[in-house]
């Protein structure tokens, strides 16, 4: 076959498969859109929610969903970050790291459910945490690690040998050299790890339906040990157990879910963008 022929057939290949991809996501967005942009209004973003969810806003579940996400990232981070420093620059090549390698790999197909049932049983029950905000944001610490130490680990193997190998002929340590100048080239890189942590676990609801989430909550949160709403968990108690709700609620709520989530992951990006732009390389 003609090579050229075989490279435009291989683009239209690719096309296709490309559109497969986006258009079903970008009708779900339209549809989601045209169904809920009518329910974003001041009081729908600030205000408790009434008449059994049939009225009013959805701002504790807005406040309940940043809460346990930034907890748990704040939590996920140094940990994913300190054991890919250390997987990647201290470890040696042997059959227990060897292991621990698979092992990350392996949970990061876990299903989401099965993090919960984890986190019901250690945090609420064992450590006696209870259902509140700090036993969900450790459930999801624990389900996003993976992610945080493949895609560290990734960030710092792409930071050049020949990096390493001039700082320490200048008499450098090994830990001055990881900090000073392997750590800041593969910023970027964490930092997509981060974003894709951000958009796994904050539309996530099985972890958080069993160690953080409520029906029903008539106030704020006061402190990590208390129940709180959650946007993802409250969107599937409108629409599968509360009758009568009106279409838009349901659909505005999806829609503030994935601003949230794009907000996060805008803030991310644009960190990354900002230490892309200091690297040397």
């Amino acid at each position: 076959m003609n090579p050229k022929l075989a490279q435009k057939i291989a683009f239209v290949f690719l096309l296709i498969a490309t559109l497969c991809v986006i258009v079903p996501v970008l009708i779900i967005l339209f549809i989601i859109v045209k169904q809920g942009y009518s329910a974003i209004t001041w009081e729908f973003l600030t205000t408790m929610p009434r008449d059994g969810m049939r009225a009013g806003g959805i701002f504790p579940a807005i406040v309940g969903t940043l809460s346990i996400v930034l907890t748990a990232i704040s939590i996920t981070l140094p940990i994913g970050v300190g054991a890919a420093i250390y997987l990647n620059e201290y470890a040696g090549d042997n059959a227990l790291t060897r292991i621990i390698k698979l092992s990350i790999v392996n949970l990061a197909g876990v299903p989401s459910v099965v993090y919960g049932l984890f986190g019901l049983g250690l945090f609420v029950i064992f450590l006696n945490l209870g259902v509140s905000i700090l036993a969900g944001a450790l459930t999801l610490s624990i389900m996003e690690l993976p992610v945080i130490i493949t895609t560290a680990r990734g960030a710092l193997s792409s930071v050049p040998q020949s990096f390493r190998e001039a700082s320490l002929s200048l008499g450098v340590s090994r830990w001055q050299t990881t900090r000073y100048v392997v750590l800041p080239n593969a910023l970027p890189g964490i930092m997509t790890g981060a974003i894709l942590s951000i958009a796994r676990i904050s539309g996530e609801t099985a972890p958080i339906l069993f160690t953080a989430a409520a029906f029903y909550v008539p106030h704020l949160p006061r402190s990590m040990f208390d129940q709180v709403m959650a946007l993802p968990y409250h969107l599937y108690i409108m629409s599968t157990q509360i009758p009568n709700v009106p279409k838009n609620l349901t659909f505005g709520t999806a829609l503030v879910l994935l601003m949230l989530v794009l907000a996060m992951s805008l803030v991310a990006i644009v960190t990354r963008v900002y230490f892309r732009k200091r690297r040397k390389w």
